[in-house]
């Protein structure tokens, strides 16, 4: 039996053979369940399929959680990617990285934390604050330097309004 590795059951980190504890395969963390029940909760995973299905996306099982909608069409919002609730929308020439995706998994979480739907028009003032500050949409925007600024396929511009006096 010693040469079937096939056999052999995996081993943790303190050296016994054995499951790691607390974990089935394929189940997400407690933290990323929680969400995911949550944004069902707050409708806005439900009106994230329903926009993603009106658009023309194809949707299935992602990563962290997560439902990836390739294929929107749609002008508005005009980035490569989008997050409403759990589903991430993504136009047909975005290359979905892991960096990526991991961006977007914070916006989800930031909508949980936002109880849903009052995620929109906080995220919507963050935006005016950016664009009055830096005439940007993001780099001042808290919820993309909450979620990553580069991850997100952003860059940060510099601070124009108020100018600081010298």
């Amino acid at each position: 039996m010693a040469g079937h590795a096939s056999r052999r059951r995996p081993v943790r980190a303190d050296g016994q053979a054995g499951r790691l504890p607390g974990r089935r395969p394929g189940r997400l963390p407690v933290p990323l369940t929680l969400r995911q029940w949550w944004n069902a909760i707050n409708l806005t995973t439900p009106l994230g399929l329903v926009l993603a299905l009106a658009s023309g996306c194809s949707v299935h099982r992602g990563p962290l959680g997560l439902v990836l909608a390739p294929g929107y069409r749609w002008p508005f919002p005009d980035g490569g990617a989008f997050t409403v609730g759990n589903v991430v929308l993504f136009r047909a020439r975005t290359v979905i990285t892991p960096h990526l995706l991991a961006h977007e998994s914070r916006h989800a979480t930031q909508y949980a934390w936002c109880a849903g739907l009052p995620f929109l028009v906080l995220y919507a003032a963050a935006v005016g604050w950016s664009l009055l500050r830096t005439g940007d949409t993001a780099s001042r925007n808290v919820f993309e330097r909450r979620a990553g600024l580069v991850a997100g396929g952003y860059r940060e511009r510099p601070v124009r309004w108020p100018r600081r006096r010298t």
